[in-house]
């Protein structure tokens, strides 16, 4: 694993809200030039088979976010679930997270949630805490044979690792409209993503038309906490995939991703328990 650190940029307001302009008009462009076919078709009932499903907390303790930008999370989440919850993926077909949700806004119903910044502080911002729901698909996806085709890893290592199960880097950013998640459909199944809330959790399932014949094992390696030459930690590590058959025999070991990301804790804290 090679990386060379690079200076943090801090730009100019002006120069960020030129950036945000430029980005999303270069997004719609692509949406509606390019020939790909996105996933529209809500189905309320369910496919006959589970590929996979996981649960996130809706609500963990984080130092200086006030708990109400959490309950306004929830109230965003139930929000984009009503645009995601049933959509069907056919062989062939795109999805597009931010295509499919829209761009969230006050007039739609969406709060103030967190929003992390470019130079990894967060702020309340409308629609914040939306990255919980990119982080659950992103994830479920690589337990499944659709192929992530976009997709966006956090610059900074925020919070501590407190009562995470997944390793860090396995995740996906998303800010509309830019940093998207686009997911394809090569495969001859047709897929559906279930989405809901129960009181604790945000739950996920990738559900199919037939049956998966293979099972994933995500992992990392080479994981390192390193001093960086402009003051912060930089946390690393690269993310592979066991595939295996039926008869649990591993055919294949995949390469997903390589994760530096600026830490924005002290590391090695001590009575604090690296789950992820």
């Amino acid at each position: 694993m090679s990386y060379v650190e690079k200076k943090p940029i801090k730009r100019s307001k002006l120069r960020l809200f030129i950036g945000k302009i430029y980005y999303r008009t270069k997004k719609y462009a692509y949406w509606h030039f390019s020939n790909k076919s996105y996933s529209k078709k809500i189905n309320n009932n369910k496919l006959d088979y589970l590929v996979f499903t996981h649960q996130t907390p809706l609500y963990r303790k984080l130092k200086d976010v006030d708990m109400y930008l959490q309950e306004n999370k929830v109230t965003n989440l139930k929000l984009a679930l009503k645009k995601l919850n049933g959509l069907e993926i056919n062989p062939g077909e795109y999805f597009s997270y931010w295509k499919a949700i829209g761009k969230p806004s006050y007039r739609k119903g969406y709060k103030d949630g967190v929003v992390l910044c470019p130079d990894g502080s967060f702020k309340p911002g409308v629609g914040g805490g939306l990255c919980q729901l990119s982080n659950l698909i992103y994830w479920m996806t690589l337990h499944t044979p659709l192929t992530v085709t976009e997709r966006y890893r956090h610059s900074h290592d925020v919070f501590p690792d407190i009562k995470r199960t997944q390793p860090f880097g396995s995740g996906a950013t998303c800010y509309y409209n830019y940093l998207d998640l686009e997911i394809t459909n090569t495969t001859n199944t047709k897929y559906q993503l279930v989405l809901f809330l129960t009181d604790k959790y945000l739950v996920g399932e990738w559900r199919a038309s037939e049956s998966c014949n293979y099972n994933y094992e995500i992992y990392e390696k080479e994981h390192s906490m390193t001093p960086g030459f402009f003051g912060n930690y930089i946390r690393n590590n690269v993310i592979y995939r066991k595939v295996y058959n039926l008869h649990n025999e591993l055919i294949n070991d995949e390469y997903i991703c390589e994760s530096h990301a600026f830490m924005m804790y002290q590391p090695y804290l001590s009575n604090v328990k690296w789950i992820m």
